[in-house]
């Protein structure tokens, strides 16, 4: 009898892997790409107005708290029974939360890519999407980790894109662990 726990345990592992240095690229991704890319669709969008863009640049003083920081201050709160964390801390907690959900997604992805090709389809991007769609779309609003309810598709281009980066990344990473272990 053949054993299977070890194609698990391999394509978790590759799968983590994939996941972490993936949330790398996706980031690199965002900070340089993701301008550009919401220029665009705001553009297609018909909402490049400068009017419109000053009023959102105008709270660029205060510091930005996105959804992973957040996420971070609620893992600290709900473990530190109550105690919030100052921005610092957000500012730092923020990163490890993104690259800890990077790895277990990314360890889910390896472990069905192990059993599915489904799962691989697309070499990850189908994967990608299913994960903005639950991730960015359903659980961040859900969960109250999102600043704003704007959905309109100049605010979903970059995010998107990103995931769609996630994905690749995530399969290529993984297909050159997998070889290796």
């Amino acid at each position: 009898m053949p054993d299977d726990s070890k194609g698990l345990g391999a394509g978790l592992i590759a799968g983590a892997i994939g996941g972490l240095v993936a949330s790398w690229v996706m980031n690199t991704f965002m900070e340089g790409a993701g301008p550009k890319i919401q220029q665009v669709a705001q553009k297609l969008e018909g909402s490049g107005h400068p009017e419109q863009r000053s009023s959102s640049q105008s709270s660029s003083d205060e510091p930005k708290v996105d959804a992973t920081m957040k996420a971070a201050d609620a893992i600290a709160s709900t473990v530190t029974g109550g105690r919030h964390l100052s921005m610092e801390g957000r500012q730092k907690g923020g990163p490890i939360v993104h690259y800890a959900f990077g790895a277990l997604m990314g360890a889910l992805y390896g472990a069905g890519a192990e059993y599915s090709s489904l799962v691989r389809a697309g070499f990850g991007t189908a994967f990608a999407s299913a994960l903005f769609a639950g991730a960015d779309l359903w659980a961040v609003p859900t969960l109250g980790l999102s600043g704003s309810s704007d959905a309109s598709v100049s605010s979903l281009a970059t995010p998107y894109s990103a995931h769609v980066v996630y994905g690749v990344a995530t399969e290529g990473v993984r297909r050159l662990v997998r070889a290796v272990i």
